[in-house]
């Protein structure tokens, strides 16, 4: 009997109805190394404003018993335990077990295969708490929680708040944590095993990191960044908001097989992916400290104060996504991270936000299931660069005045966009209605040209239904010198109609709208995308040239520009690129206009484009890892990947990188697969493996890697890019035409293990090659009926291989240098 998912409407009523004080939750894990299930108690007190009302709990677990003020209450139905007859004030208790740690949703038991130890962890965004134990399962209804967890003897347990009282019970233990704080069901968190613990005290914090034993070393190896970033971004944040972080304690746990982080109260759960097993490169190095001050931000925006409802995502998500980059440039070393997120996750909030998954950046969500399909591209980096533009509407001192406000007001309670929007208008004095209604309630992106009259110079601007929105951005004039080009002026333009004097002189040889990136708008130049392709590589910063790249991948995807534009754009930039943010991702996006956007008559060439650039790039010692990796993607034949080999030495990453493209060109790879296998540390080293064999034109070894991906669903969240990135490979199409047709099979049943693994395998998934013409319409129709995650998950993924499928057909084509 599958759980009904919960209704705002539903919510909103029982909001109104109760008021939860405090849950008592006891959990037993000392089932869990024997794959037993996990037992939960889970007691909570709450009034009632109507006694003799009637409402209901959720629990999606097994309930062995439940109580309500000491009666039986009836069987759990449809996820939910009927409350008849409340009284004022309600103690319920519910006993439960889950025994789906490995498929379910809401908590996950991993096995490491170096060892054997298991792992647990919990993850309940955006309503998942309820798989686990019975709780009221919204936003709104905020609680303290006190949980007392029973583990093996040899397990550390790490939960929402610090400084557990721990003792001994035989072969187990038990901890006993403090309350929390008021938090929503879904912030808090139980995470458990036999992990690997360094503690640092820094700024008057106790900070702690985790691991599986077998990634001890790793984390030894990054401690130092990781408790540098988290001590400036507490500092930040807490001076930024006028409200330091209010708990000692502030932990962070990398676990195997999670999805991305998670922002739980005072305990971050990550992926341990993020462990870099070779040492991190400088764009990983940033992305790390990007997400974790992202999840850090959620500290105060979702933790301390959270939205009443979902149809406030952005209030958490876009908020926490524009903070990490504020903090990351004005307290961190990565003072350029606004140009690693131009290069980066902006260009993929462009791409969907002209699609038709296009939506408002806040927009109706009726139900929680809805919920799970806005976690996207609109809401995180089109909600950051909406959320900067905000800062330099209104002014970055009355920004933060108007933070500081919020939260003395709305501290430990639930907030609507309303209640930002009031205090921001307070602090800058300016009317946000327009604003408002312009970017947060509008789907689309404006297009921003400069016109040459009689009355100088012009910006013009339309919106997705009219006049442009209500923005403020700057327009850079550059000259050519023998340097380049140099700025000889910079006008901010305050555009509050479809056409905005600029004050700036004629006649400079390049006018680059958008300067410093300050606003979420596309561009076009007078010249058109040979004028931008010429200019890209001559200005001075990354910013500026990052602008220029962004403006014709956007080309390149609505086909008003050529894979090979791209690529002599990107290339040209990547001979002069100053900022190590930018380099890997210019290299990503240079490998997949070749890849991916040309047709087979220009892939080659443009690979090769591609492969000598990375020659040229490696002779920098500075840039030489990132560069041999993407050589090792553009590799012409057998023989430039035996020279990559050579010249990997102990780099074993680099090996890996090697071996999928050897496999993919057809050569052997098995025994050189298994030698690696036996001399790399990594213990997810087999993910590795299935890559190689995943990528050989090879029809046994196509169908049991898809068995292994698909069917098993064997791989973890952190390893499922790399594998089918892989699988799905140009010139294979006959070999892949039959696994296209079974993903369309799959596609009902994608989201039956929650959020993040339905999101992940229906865009993973999904075939960029073999399909044909029709394949993007029969996947749309294929998911018709599957939870929307995975609908809207298609939608986007149908939407970017049509425009795909237009620019391999394109027939414009430039002379690509090598």
């Amino acid at each position: 009997m599958s759980p009904r998912g919960l209704t705002q409407v539903e919510a909103a009523r029982r909001a109104a109805l109760l008021s939860v004080r405090h849950y008592d939750i006891a959990v037993d894990l000392t089932a869990l190394p024997g794959d037993g299930p996990l037992r939960c108690v889970s007691t909570m007190t709450f009034r009632c404003a109507e006694p003799g009302a009637a409402s209901f709990v959720d629990c999606a677990a097994v309930v062995v018993a439940a109580t309500l003020n000491g009666e039986p209450l009836p069987p759990a139905a449809h996820g939910r335990i009927p409350l008849p007859r409340l009284a004022a004030d309600n103690e319920l208790r519910v006993e439960t077990v889950q025994s789906r740690t490995t498929d379910g949703a809401g908590v996950h038991r991993a096995v490491d295969p170096v060892d054997g130890e298991v792992y647990v962890w919990t993850s309940f965004e955006p309503d998942a708490a309820h798989q686990v134990w019975a709780c009221f399962d919204q936003p709104d209804l905020k609680a303290t929680h006190a949980f007392t967890v029973t583990a093996p003897v040899a397990w550390t347990v790490t939960s929402n708040s610090g400084g557990p009282r721990v003792e001994p019970l035989g072969d187990a233990r038990r901890w006993t944590f403090p309350a929390t704080p008021r938090l929503s069901p879904y912030n808090t968190v139980v995470n458990a095993g036999p992990l690997h613990q360094i503690r640092r005290a820094a700024g008057g914090y106790d900070l702690g990191i985790f691991a599986r034993r077998s990634l001890a070393g790793v984390l030894e190896r990054d401690a130092d960044e990781i408790f540098t970033v988290t001590a400036q971004g507490l500092a930040h944040f807490g001076a930024a908001f006028g409200m330091p972080f209010p708990q000692a304690s502030y932990d962070q746990v990398f676990m195997p097989e999670f999805g991305g982080a998670m922002e739980n109260y005072g305990c971050v759960t990550w992926s341990d992916a993020w462990l870099r097993r070779s040492p991190p490169t400088p764009a990983e190095r940033e992305r790390l400290a990007t997400v974790l001050l992202h999840e850090m931000a959620h500290m105060w925006f979702g933790n301390i104060v959270t939205m009443r409802w979902w149809d406030d995502l952005w209030l958490n998500e876009a908020f926490a996504e524009f903070a990490c980059y504020w903090a990351a440039t004005a307290a961190t070393r990565y003072t350029e991270a606004w140009a690693g997120l131009l290069a980066g996750d902006k260009l993929r909030a462009y791409l969907a936000d002209q699609s038709p998954v296009s939506h408002p950046i806040r927009q109706p969500v009726p139900d929680v299931a809805e919920a799970a399909a806005i976690f996207d591209a609109i809401t995180y980096p089109k909600g950051a660069a909406v959320l900067r533009q905000l800062v330099t509407y209104v002014g970055e001192e009355n920004f933060v005045a108007g933070m500081r406000r919020y939260f003395a007001r709305h501290a430990w309670g639930n907030t609507t966009l309303q209640d930002l929007i009031d205090a921001l208008a307070e602090t800058s004095g300016r009317d946000l209605d327009g604003w408002r209604a312009g970017w947060l309630d509008t789907a689309g992106t404006d297009r921003l040209t400069l016109e040459s009259g009689d009355q100088g110079l012009v910006l013009a601007g339309r919106g997705p239904h009219g006049p442009p929105r209500p923005q403020v951005l700057a327009v850079g004039a550059y000259a050519r010198t023998a340097g380049g080009l140099t700025r000889t002026g910079l006008a901010e333009v305050d555009v509050r109609g479809p056409y905005t004097p600029v004050d700036l002189p004629a006649g400079a040889d390049l006018y680059l709208v958008n300067d410093e990136d300050l606003t979420f708008a596309v561009t076009r130049p007078a010249g058109g995308v040979e004028e931008l392709v010429a200019s890209a590589a001559a200005l001075p910063t990354a910013v500026s040239r990052g602008v220029v790249v962004a403006t014709v991948w956007d080309m390149l995807t609505t086909g008003e520009a050529t894979a090979d534009d791209a690529v002599r754009c990107l290339t040209s930039v990547l001979a002069v690129e100053t900022s190590d943010a930018v380099i890997e991702p210019y290299l990503r996006l240079a490998g997949n206009a070749a890849e991916l956007w040309a047709g087979d008559d220009r892939r080659d060439r443009l690979l090769a484009a591609v492969a000598a650039t990375c020659a040229r790039l490696a002779e920098d010692p500075g840039r030489r890892v990132v560069a041999l990796r993407a050589l090792a993607r553009a590799a012409g034949d057998l023989a430039a990947v035996d020279r990559l080999r050579d010249v990997a030495g102990d780099d074993v990453d680099l090996h890996w990188r090697a071996l999928q493209r050897r496999a993919e060109l057809g050569g052997d790879t098995a025994t050189e697969v298994r030698d690696l296998l036996a001399r790399d540390p990594d213990p997810d080293a087999r993910f590795r493996a299935l890559a190689v064999r995943a990528a050989a034109p090879d029809p046994e070894d196509k169908a049991a890697v898809w068995r292994t991906l698909a069917v098993d669903r064997a791989v973890p969240v952190g390893s499922l890019t790399a594998v089918t990135t892989a699988f799905w490979r140009p010139g294979q199409d006959a070999l892949l035409a039959g696994h296209a047709e079974a993903y369309l099979r799959l596609l009902p049943e994608l989201g039956r293990a929650g959020m993040i693994p339905a999101m992940a395998y229906s865009q993973r998934l999904f075939p960029v090659f073999a399909g044909g013409a029709d394949f993007p319409a029969r996947a749309e129709t294929a998911a018709a009926g599957a939870a929307p995650v995975v609908r809207r998950s298609v939608r986007e993924r149908a939407d970017e291989l049509r425009r795909m499928l237009r620019s391999r057909q394109s027939t414009r084509c430039a002379d690509t240098a090598a």
